[in-house]
């Protein structure tokens, strides 16, 4: 399958084959069954959002016992991690400054 640059931004979640005002925090080559992966990776994150927004509103339930929050923290590094593989080097290198992947040092 050929692959497409894609334009991503990682606070909106948008994936997106068009260069749009600030859709461009990193760019990566992806195939489309590539970019469908980090689009439900995304969709994960924004539901764990959401149930994290929820629990945030009952005060009884700590914050350090959320799993909601967790799921988010760990679909994050997902995103980051798959941005990173199909990023172009300026994107590879972002990641890599930003020290968002503990394992790219092993």
């Amino acid at each position: 399958m050929e692959k497409k640059k894609y334009n991503i931004n990682l606070g909106t979640r948008e994936i997106s084959v068009n260069h749009d005002a600030n859709n461009d925090d990193f760019a990566i080559y992806a195939t489309e069954d590539e970019a469908l992966k980090l689009r439900e990776v995304f969709n994960e994150i924004y539901n764990s959002d959401v149930r994290s927004f929820f629990r945030a509103h009952v005060p009884a339930e700590p914050y350090h016992y959320d799993q909601a929050n967790d799921e988010y923290d760990e679909g994050m590094a997902a995103a980051f991690r798959m941005i990173y593989e199909l990023g172009d080097e300026g994107t590879k290198k972002q990641i890599e400054e930003m020290d968002v992947l503990k394992d790219l040092d092993e």
